[in-house]
């Protein structure tokens, strides 16, 4: 008898834990992050008594589709997750959830039922797979195909920010202090490298006017020489704006993340981009620099959206996010595809903890084109719910070979964080950086874009 069949992988119950955790003052296009952000942590467990880990977002409207999304896992095994998510279209997603608005902040794009179904289906696969992999004593690279590397490289997460929240909000402070200007985040990132030896920096921008973001990212490669840069402005920029600043840093810049909102803009700056460098190699001016890629997680969320980035070559790396597109073995499609294209794959990140950190390892540690550093937030969470944290050494995290995901849930924390979000009387359950920022600025509003 095998390990498989030797073992009971029916799910017989899905814990499903809002949690709060402090976030610092970090600056985005949108506004500022709150003193705390919702996560929801999901534990899957067996007829064995296996425990599964996954992680999501924890705003409201994912809570309203976790649960009848967890209840449908229940009677399945763990390793039955195709049929789980061809169930998954018959949950109803509430019709004031599903909005056709581009999120400036670019947290979540377009907002469709599909699209949320997958945030809260991404933390289910995520368990599943744990669960699975500690039935079997296998780690979750090896359910998906095993690794192509033993460590993943992660970059530098710069933001503009505060010294602490605005007055009169309650949080922990951090010993970061502000970054307002090019010193700030050439020191912010002096920190991160001592910290935790990133090699790769990339700033947060469309928070400042473009020509104090250029000065900002000129002084990065002058203190980091060589290093690779990316700058972010979440759409911030109109497409003349983002041609400027393209061609500015185009001699130091990896890639320009998502200077416009969507595909169509972005198409307009990528060709103005190929023009110039044509031009400048015509012209004898070698030129190659000029024509700087552009990423995205903005534009290209969903498979349903690769068909026209890809053939108006509006985007040239696309930054997967395993919570967006469904979970890991969504991701290594998105991969695949990416491949095909000659489209290069790295990852985005949002405000996670250690979980969510885990499963992108585990899945990037699989995935042959991934060319570039990927993208964490973790080094800002001060917070987590496990037994212990994940370490970056060298601006990498080794890739666990122990059974499912290899971390461990701490439930003394899990209370503590879960005790916050029940305290709340509402106003911090849904992220909202716009409602931070006029706690500061009571006239701020949601910027129109483009701001410049």
């Amino acid at each position: 008898m095998t390990a498989s069949t030797s073992r009971d992988l029916t799910v017989t119950e899905v814990r499903l834990t809002p949690v709060l955790v402090a976030d610092p003052p970090l600056l985005n296009t949108q506004g500022v992050h709150q003193p705390y952000t919702p996560r929801l942590i999901v534990e899957v467990v067996t007829a064995d008594g296996i425990t599964g880990l996954g992680e999501t977002y924890g705003d409201t409207k994912y809570l309203e589709l976790a649960r009848p999304l967890a209840d449908r896992l229940v009677g399945h095994r763990v390793d039955d997750l195709n049929r789980l998510f061809a169930e998954a279209d018959e949950v109803a997603v509430d019709a004031a959830r599903v909005f056709g608005q581009v999120d400036v902040g670019g947290l979540r794009g377009v907002q469709t039922a599909d699209k949320l179904r997958l945030s809260v289906l991404s933390a289910l696969e995520v368990a599943c797979l744990d669960a699975l992999g500690k039935s079997l004593g296998l780690p979750v690279h090896a359910l998906l195909g095993g690794k192509v590397r033993d460590a993943v490289e992660y970059s530098a997460y710069l933001f503009y920010k505060w010294a602490e929240h605005p007055e009169g909000v309650t949080a922990e402070k951090d010993d970061w202090g502000a970054a307002v200007d090019p010193a700030g985040v050439v020191e912010q990132a002096r920190r991160f490298t001592e910290r935790y030896g990133f090699t790769s920096f990339k700033l947060k921008g469309g928070v400042f006017p473009p020509e104090e973001e250029i000065a900002a990212v000129r002084a990065l490669a002058a203190a980091f020489p060589g290093h690779p840069l990316r700058l972010d402005p979440n759409g911030a920029w109109s497409v003349e704006t983002s041609l400027k600043v393209a061609k500015e840093l185009g001699d130091v810049l990896e890639y320009l993340e998502d200077p416009t909102l969507g595909t169509p803009a972005m198409a307009e700056v990528a060709a103005g981009l190929k023009g110039a460098a044509r031009s400048a190699s015509d012209k004898g001016g070698g030129g190659r620099r000029a024509g700087v890629p552009l990423a995205t997680n903005m534009c290209v969320t969903t498979f349903a959206e690769i068909k026209e980035a890809f053939t108006r070559d509006a985007v040239q790396v696309v930054l997967s996010d395993h919570h967006y597109w469904g979970g890991l073995r969504n991701t290594q499609h998105l991969a695949a595809i990416c491949r095909t294209f000659g489209v290069g794959v790295s990852m985005h990140s949002n405000t996670h903890l250690g979980i969510s950190l885990a499963a992108m390892t585990h899945v990037a540690s699989t995935v042959p084109n991934l060319h570039h550093a990927c993208d964490s937030h973790y080094p800002w969470q001060s917070e987590d719910v496990l037994t212990e944290r994940l370490t970056f050494e060298d601006g990498t995290l080794r890739v666990s070979d122990a059974p499912g995901l290899g971390v461990e849930l701490d439930r003394d924390r899990l209370a503590f964080l879960h005790r916050r979000w029940l305290d709340d009387d509402g106003a911090l359950r849904d992220r909202d950086d716009a409602a931070a920022m006029r706690v500061a600025d009571p006239d701020w509003g949601r910027p129109a874009v483009p701001r410049w």
